[in-house]
């Protein structure tokens, strides 16, 4: 299992609006758990390097993903790929709510191998808005239960099963080749631990015993993404959680490892959609708010 710490440009504050507020764990056992509410544009687009499977719990979330404009109506769940492109927004002036779960594509790849009688591809999921059960229920339920390493478990069990339900192709379809596991957790441990640098090849070559070419195909079939998305992630965490703590931008710019702070701010836009200074401001919110909405 590969276990990471906390997920999830344009440069000066955007307006805020005081509607607006989001709050989310560090990433726990591979899972990060985030509950927002937005009224006009949440997101530019952006794409994560990990599963993003939400719950619309009010209004309607809009979103374009995959040349497609889509919605989400309370109930319905929301399954986006990693690294697919998407952005977010409200679908009526009233603006909508919702809760999401982050989820490492390695964990999900690691419990569909158990329920497969060969070796399967990660699911992918055409039709982005499902009322799928058991997904739905998956969600709730981690918004209940404790955040332990068992019920992390048994929430990525949940998951996996209800994305090869939306999915059933991925039980037919063998992998194309054989992945060596071992030297591709190696990899993501090892990127884990650099959250404030960039890594060469020969690096990961080192570790790894592959060649970099070959670490790279391997690597986008077992987490979904390359590792150079997965390392820069691990850097714009470590600085999500900087600008929680009231980092100026320019010092969580040098310390996260970025030539300056208009690189730093370019690249976090364009991984999560919003400015850094726009998200550390809706942070800060105050809790009045955050119980407002989730009523």
């Amino acid at each position: 299992m590969i276990e990471k710490h906390s997920k999830a440009s344009g440069i000066g504050l955007e307006r805020l609006c005081t509607q607006d507020w989001m709050r989310s764990t560090e990433t726990e056992y591979g899972v990060e758990f985030l509950e927002a509410w937005f009224q006009g544009r949440a997101y530019q687009k952006h794409r994560h390097d990990t599963y993003a499977i939400s719950l619309t719990t009010a209004g309607i979330q809009a979103f374009d993903y995959r040349g497609h404009s889509e919605i989400s109506t309370p109930g319905q769940v929301v399954v986006l790929h990693p690294d697919e492109v998407h952005d977010g927004h409200a679908g009526t002036e009233e603006g909508f709510g919702y809760r999401e779960l982050y989820v490492e594509p390695a964990l999900i790849f690691e419990a569909i191998q158990t329920m497969c009688t060969h070796n399967c591809s990660l699911p992918f999921v055409c039709a982005p808005v499902t009322m799928n059960q058991k997904l739905s229920a998956a969600v709730i339920n981690a918004f209940q239960d404790t955040r332990e390493s068992l019920a992390i478990d048994s929430l990525i069990m949940q998951l996996a099963e209800g994305l090869m339900e939306a999915d059933p192709s991925c039980k037919q379809a063998p992998l194309p080749r054989h992945l060596d596991v071992a030297a591709l957790k190696r990899a993501g441990q090892y990127l884990d631990t650099q959250k404030t640098r960039v890594v060469h090849s020969l690096e990961l070559e080192a570790v790894t015993g592959l060649t970099r070419y070959d670490l790279a195909r391997q690597f986008r079939i077992m987490c979904g993404t390359s590792p150079y998305r997965y390392l820069l992630m691990r850097r714009l965490d470590f600085a999500r959680e900087q600008l929680v703590q009231g980092r100026s931008l320019a010092e969580v710019a040098i310390e996260a490892g970025f030539a300056d702070q208009a690189h730093f701010s370019r690249m976090f836009k364009a991984t999560f959609g919003i400015t850094p200074a726009r998200y550390q401001a809706m942070r800060v919110v105050k809790g009045a708010n955050v119980e407002q909405h989730n009523h």
